[in-house]
């Protein structure tokens, strides 16, 4: 049986290999510690954000009236709105 094949990456391609990628509903991320990048897709928008010393490990979603991303990192619990986007 034959690989699935997932296309090319959505992420910028000069980051390179996330160490960790997911996705749920319609926002995906990879996370890039030699970077010290994010990435999140949302609705087709791929946006980077400066992780500084976090080191992601884990995506949580809370849905509701806004779903909100929140990323496990050994520091704890860090809120994609406290990482600065970066272009």
């Amino acid at each position: 049986m034959k690989p699935m094949d997932s296309g090319p990456p959505w992420w910028p391609q000069a980051l390179g290999q996330p160490a960790t990628s997911g996705g749920q509903n319609d926002t995906r991320y990879a996370f890039f510690p030699e970077a010290r990048r994010l990435a999140v897709q949302r609705d087709g928008k791929v946006t980077l954000y400066d992780t500084g010393e976090h080191r992601i490990s884990g995506v949580q979603q809370q849905q509701g009236g806004t779903a909100s991303l929140a990323f496990s990192s050994q520091q704890g619990t860090v809120r994609l709105e406290d990482l600065k986007q970066v272009d």
